[in-house]
């Protein structure tokens, strides 16, 4: 396998064709690794991660925390409620002291856009963007055309509909660009006040019907409403939102084709953006992301240790 050449995973934005696929092309590999009796290999020994975690996250931290045990790597695990950011102590200062810890790689959350590049440019250590503001989730982006590729053979010539809170969404951002450079048909769909006009500069249709956001299409990818990153209020009421945007079962029996397959980020917000029924249903792929999750997650940690020049995975 070619080495990867990247130092650092800061969004999907940065990254060639070519370098999403060698992700996914080890995630792939790594997927064999959570499927044997004795789930961990010994490829990231003596590697330590940090994962510095400033927004509440489950599945992401998780899954991040399982992949670097699933390789055998050393963890440090530090949340703004238990770190000296609560003292006064800059994001800087904290990466430096863990940088003289010895460690490795950096994996990052945080609510500023652009902290996993800021971090990048001033520490050795390999940095892992793991969703910085409202800018990009480039892992979530990655298990979904994971996800994708192993459902359809090939993400290019898909065609993909994204609905929902657009305008906070970092996964919209990683995921939109992802699914264009893989070559792959994108519209995007909200209410107005979600979607300004601007996002068609991405090279994607926009609208704010759902029914033309559903019709003809391949996947149909759910945001959730990102109530925690809004000052203001972008809608009149839920209820108007769910009647208009909601996916629901008489939705897709209505408009989309019998074989659509359903996608979210997670959490759900079910009877909001997603009905029980559908989420749970024939459609839905929400559990085999969160298995994805983890492999994308091994790849990345593989590919950024460099040791993918030296060695495969024992």
């Amino acid at each position: 396998m070619e080495r990867f050449k990247q130092k650092h995973l800061l969004g999907i934005e940065e990254l060639s064709r070519d370098e999403i696929d060698s992700i996914l092309d080890t995630a792939i590999i790594m997927k064999s690794v959570l499927e044997r009796r004795i789930k961990k290999v010994p490829t990231l020994r003596g590697i330590t991660v940090a994962n510095l975690f400033f927004e509440p996250s489950t599945r992401t931290l998780n899954s991040f925390l399982i992949a670097e045990r699933r390789l055998s790597a050393d963890t440090i695990n530090v949340s703004m409620s238990f770190s000296s950011v609560l003292k006064g102590e800059t994001l800087l200062d904290t990466a430096r002291n863990l940088e003289a810890m010895r460690v490795d790689m950096v994996v990052i959350r945080h609510s500023v856009p652009c902290s996993p590049h800021y971090l990048a440019e001033r520490i050795s250590a390999s940095v892992i963007n793991a969703g910085d503001g409202a800018h990009e989730h480039p892992t979530q982006a990655l298990l979904d055309m994971l996800t994708l590729r192993e459902k359809f053979g090939n993400i290019e010539g898909l065609k993909v509909s994204i609905i929902g809170d657009i305008l906070h969404s970092r996964v919209a951002r990683s995921l939109t660009m992802g699914l264009l450079k893989e070559g792959a048909d994108v519209i995007l769909c909200g209410p107005p006040t979600f979607l300004p006009e601007w996002f068609e500069d991405y090279g994607v249709k926009i609208t704010y019907d759902l029914k033309e956001a559903i019709v003809g299409r391949d996947v149909i990818y759910v945001l959730r409403i990102q109530m925690e990153r809004q000052d203001t209020a972008f809608l009149p009421s839920l209820r108007e939102y769910i009647r208009y945007y909601s996916v629901n079962r008489d939705v897709l029996n209505r408009y989309a084709r019998k074989d659509v397959i359903i996608m979210h980020p997670g959490p759900v917000n079910r009877g909001v953006e997603l009905a029980p029924d559908v989420a749970d249903g024939p459609w839905s792929l929400i559990l085999h992301q969160v298995t994805n999750g983890i492999a994308v997650r091994m790849a990345i940690l593989y590919l950024l240790s460099g040791i993918g020049s030296s060695g495969g995975v024992e």
